[in-house]
């Protein structure tokens, strides 16, 4: 059940457009029943092309998380319908990340395992914030800027990764970076030449005939990945529509969520 619904900011949002809700980040927590608590939190962003946010993404993962001893929170991020563009989806993941670390602190979890899941444009948002984080500023005053935005690890459910060729969606790419970005902000942005060393860990899974996002997006960041000797598991399975988050029992999602709780085992996010 949520239980408190958190704005990143107290004072209007960096780069806000208005005061009406759709300008206003937040974040929804989400916590495991008492004595399940395993100590871990992740930040999750769903999907919708930038364009909407899709409840299965957010609150349904937010529950089979918590049902698993993870604390949740799910971020409302800014969207390109209202004429948002990069920075801001970024400053907001960012922000909210911290704000989990934070938040985690006052709530006695483990500030060091803190991680990121994100499905679709929501992948794509989760994998900008596995290569474009910060440590924090050390003499902010807000506390919350003090903490690092780089998540301990990253999950990254049929994502967008890269903005530029035949690969991209298109519809993402619009909604982030307008109709026509600079070859440096496409590159930017592309996040399979982000990738470093100091890449967090990272799952991925995606299927093999996805119609609206194509599975190379995830083939090229898990290719990055091991050219950085970044640990991760990548999960193709054979058929499945684009958006099936963990699937409802008439359209029934491959069997990646019990393939994510084996890894995340190995990170100690899980019992």
């Amino acid at each position: 059940m949520a239980e408190n619904v958190h704005p990143l900011w107290a004072t209007p949002a960096p780069n806000a457009l208005g005061d009406t809700p759709e300008d206003i980040p937040t974040l929804t927590e989400f916590l495991p029943a008492e004595g399940k608590a395993t100590g871990a939190s992740m930040l999750v962003l769903p999907g919708g092309g930038y364009g909407h946010l899709a409840s299965h993404e957010g609150e349904g993962y937010a529950r089979w998380l918590t049902a698993n001893g993870i604390a949740a929170y799910v971020l409302k991020y800014r969207l390109g319908p209202r004429g948002y563009r990069h920075p801001t989806m970024l400053l907001d993941a960012a922000r909210g990340l911290r704000m989990v670390r934070h938040l985690g602190r006052d709530q006695h979890r483990d500030v060091h395992r803190v991680g990121v899941i994100g499905s679709s444009a929501g992948g794509h948002l989760a994998s900008t914030l596995v290569t474009h984080f910060d440590a924090g500023q050390a003499d902010a005053a807000d506390p919350v800027d003090s903490e690092s935005s780089r998540p301990d690890l990253g999950i990254l459910c049929y994502p967008v990764i890269t903005m530029s060729g035949a690969f991209t969606h298109q519809g993402s790419k619009a909604n982030l970076l307008g109709e026509h970005p600079s070859e440096e902000l496409v590159k930017l942005l592309s996040n399979e030449l982000q990738v470093t060393a100091e890449t967090p860990p990272c799952f991925l899974w995606h299927t093999s005939d996805d119609p609206v996002v194509p599975v190379e997006n995830s083939l090229a960041f898990g290719k990055a990945l091991h050219a950085a000797g970044v640990r991760f598991d990548l999960h193709i399975f054979e058929h499945g529509r684009h958006g099936l988050g963990l699937g409802t029992p008439t359209d029934p999602a491959p069997p990646w969520a019990d393939l994510c709780l084996y890894w995340l085992r190995k990170y100690k996010f899980v019992a």
